[in-house]
């Protein structure tokens, strides 16, 4: 069983930065590839970031390439997302999800656990 708490999201505006942390409990967290979602009101929950357990693997949607870092802490049980150059259709509450394994799979039914969320809200 793995908990997952999100925090770090907020009110910015365009162009400004964010770092969501995920802290996970349990003693296997190094074993588990995490990723990050988000769902924005009225629209499904997509894919954002996810790596590896080992963190030497990372993968990105397309939106977000270039803008956006996910990395981890096995040691403090954290997987982060950095937000930078932070645009309005970012909007959305973010989730960290945690799938069994060492793939930094982009697919939403690979992950077993799934956060409660927190909501990032950029401004114009």
């Amino acid at each position: 069983q793995v908990q997952l708490v999100e925090s770090g999201g907020g009110l910015v505006q365009a162009g400004g930065s964010l770092r969501l942390s995920c802290v996970a409990s349990g003693r296997t967290f190094s074993t588990y590839a995490m990723g990050w979602f988000r769902q924005a009101p009225g629209k499904e929950r997509e894919f954002v970031a996810s790596i590896s357990w080992s963190g030497g693997s990372t993968y990105y949607a397309d939106s977000v390439k270039g803008r956006f870092t996910i990395s981890r802490d096995n040691a403090k049980n954290t997987v982060y997302l950095q937000m930078n150059s932070l645009k309005p259709e970012d909007t959305a509450v973010y989730y960290c999800a945690a799938s069994p394994g060492d793939i930094a799979t982009p697919n939403t039914y690979q992950y077993n656990y799934w956060g409660q969320g927190t909501q990032v809200t950029v401004s114009s």
